[in-house]
């Protein structure tokens, strides 16, 4: 028995490739049915619709994309109003914060003041490295707040101080302190100074309509008015006292008004009744009255009057 050549064909399609059976007596495996390979009928459909839809899914994204970039002005610098330099953020026009703002420094340009708004209050808070605050200064519709431990108010050069507040002292700093208000200024407790005066062609009025008004120096206490007149008024007791020294009054004319007159007991002639001459007597309280002049001193005559002081 010997082999024969066998003659193969190849076809291209949907058929498949065989072996031929031989003349032979020998059995050949016979060739399989040929299946189509792919996707075909609804599934096709259904493939292409969805890679459509994926196609103008992006094409919508895309557009979205540069229509939010031409409207938000997205730039290399950064977006809209604000751009990002080398010194830091940059905002130009009206910015609005939703939520907290972190910044170390911030300052507006040289030709434009800096406005911070807000429909309650604005409120500026300095915390240390733990979170703690140690400084809030608020700025409300009926308040400005400061909560700090020392309140300074400095020169536009930043070199004096000008105003300064704790918990110990208020201290101000300028060579002028002017007040210009009709009532003028009320202090609750004491007050030191060098030095109080008044406005020119201004009177100065020192009053105290409750209490005592005390004016205390440990070397002196100077009261001058150089061109008008220096008036004291007090409703009880006026007491000027020296402990040491003496008390100087010097003047043309020393006037004493309303000094009680002294009353003789006996006239002392018939021109007592046109007494015009009188005598400056001094009980031992210190009160003074008069009594009629005479050719010596009547005051003892007439001491009655320091009986009823």
């Amino acid at each position: 028995m010997g082999w024969e050549p066998v003659r193969i064909k190849i076809h291209f399609g949907r058929s498949s490739t065989c072996w031929q059976p031989s003349p032979t007596h020998l059995q050949r495996p016979a060739c399989p049915q040929a299946y189509p390979v792919g996707i075909y009928g609804w599934r096709k459909r259904c493939l292409y619709f969805f890679v459509l839809l994926l196609l103008v899914t992006m094409i919508v994204n895309l557009a979205l994309t540069i229509w939010i970039l031409k409207v938000m002005n997205f730039t290399v610098d950064g977006m809209g109003d604000l751009r990002i330099t080398k010194q830091g953020v940059r905002l130009e026009g009206v910015s609005e914060f939703l939520l907290p703002l972190y910044v170390k420094e911030m300052q507006s340009r040289k030709d434009s003041p800096l406005v911070l708004q807000s429909d309650r209050n604005v409120t500026v808070n300095a915390r240390n490295g733990l979170g703690q605050l140690t400084g809030q200064l608020t700025v409300g519709s009926e308040i400005v707040e400061a909560q700090c431990q020392r309140f300074e108010v400095r020169s536009s050069d930043g070199e004096k101080v000008l105003f300064s507040a704790d918990e110990e002292e208020i201290s101000i700093g300028v060579e002028k302190l002017r007040v210009t208000g009709t009532e003028g200024v009320v202090f609750g407790h004491s007050v030191e100074t060098p030095h109080v005066r008044a406005e020119p062609f201004q009177d100065l009025k020192l009053e105290s309509p409750t209490r005592t008004l005390i004016l205390e120096a440990p070397k002196g206490v100077e009261i001058s008015a150089d061109v008008g007149d220096l008036k004291a008024t007090c409703r009880k007791d006026l007491l000027v006292q020296s402990t040491e020294g003496e008390i100087f009054l010097n003047a043309n004319t020393i006037r004493l008004g309303n000094i009680p007159h002294g009353t003789p007991a006996s006239p002392l002639g018939p021109t007592y009744p046109k007494q015009t001459v009188f005598e400056l007597c001094v009980c031992p309280s210190g009160k003074l009255y008069l009594s009629p002049a005479g050719t010596g001193s009547t005051c003892h005559s007439t001491s009655n009057v320091c009986l009823w002081s």
